[in-house]
C-alpha cells in the first residue's frame, strides 16, 4: 500500500494516519454520560433482543460499538436511537440497510467487513453524514449521488472491487482522507483522482 498525495496534504495525511482517521477519539467518553455510549462488540449478536439494558437511554445514545458480531440483519432498535452521531457495524453480516433518515444526526457509520453489494442509498438521506466506511464488502461501484454528497470528511473503500471513481468528485475536496488500498486502480486513474483531490490524504 502506498501514499499519493501533493505536498499541499502532506501534513495533513501524516495527521489524519498517525491518529486513525476512522478511529476512536480517546476523550471522547470524557464528554458524554456513560448511558450515552454503548459498547457490544465481540458478544455474538445475532440481535438486539437481549440488550434492551443497554439501549434504554434512547435517543440520549450518541454511540454504538455492534463490531465484530453475527448481525444478517441491520437492528430496528437502532433507528429509533435520533440522537446517534456515530455507529460501527465492522465486520458483521449485513448484506444491506433499512431506510436510515431518521437518524439525522449520525455522522460516522462504520461497516467495514459486511457483505454489502452495493452502497447503501439510505446513505444518501443522512444529512450529517462525514465518515463512511465500506472497506472489504463486495462493492463494485461508486454511485454518482455519493459522489455529489457533500460535507463528507473520511470514505474507506480498501479492498472493494471498485476499479474507476465517478467522474465528477467536486463536492469531494472536502475530503480530507480517502481510502483505496488494495484496489484495482489502474495509473491513469489514480492520477486522475490525485488531480481532482489535490489537496486530500489518499491512500491507494
Amino acid at each position: 500500500m502506498k501514499l499519493a498525495f501533493t505536498k499541499a496534504a502532506a501534513a495533513l495525511a501524516l495527521a489524519a494516519l498517525a491518529a486513525g482517521c476512522f478511529d476512536e477519539p480517546t476523550p471522547a467518553y470524557k464528554t458524554v454520560p456513560p448511558e450515552a455510549r454503548v459498547y457490544l462488540s465481540d458478544r455474538g449478536l445475532k440481535d438486539l433482543s437481549s440488550c434492551a439494558d443497554a439501549l434504554k437511554a434512547g435517543a440520549a445514545i450518541d454511540y454504538v460499538n455492534l463490531d465484530r458480531n453475527e448481525l444478517e440483519a441491520f437492528p430496528p432498535e437502532l433507528v429509533g436511537l435520533t440522537g446517534l452521531k456515530w455507529l460501527r457495524l465492522n465486520d458483521n453480516r449485513l448484506a444491506s440497510l433499512p431506510d436510515l433518515s431518521a437518524l439525522r444526526s449520525l455522522r460516522r457509520i462504520y461497516l467495514r467487513g459486511n457483505r454489502l453489494a452495493s452502497v447503501p442509498e439510505t446513505l444518501k438521506d443522512l444529512p450529517s453524514l462525514t465518515d463512511v466506511d465500506l472497506s472489504f464488502n463486495p462493492i463494485a461501484e461508486i454511485p454518482q449521488w455519493l459522489a455529489e454528497k457533500k460535507g463528507l470528511v473520511g470514505l474507506s473503500f480498501n479492498g472493494t472491487q471498485v476499479r474507476n471513481l465517478p467522474e465528477n468528485l467536486e463536492a469531494w475536496k472536502s475530503l480530507k482522507q480517502l481510502q483505496l488500498g488494495e484496489l484495482d486502480l489502474s495509473r491513469e486513474e489514480m492520477t486522475r483522482i490525485r488531480k481532482a483531490l489535490p489537496d486530500t490524504a489518499i491512500v491507494f
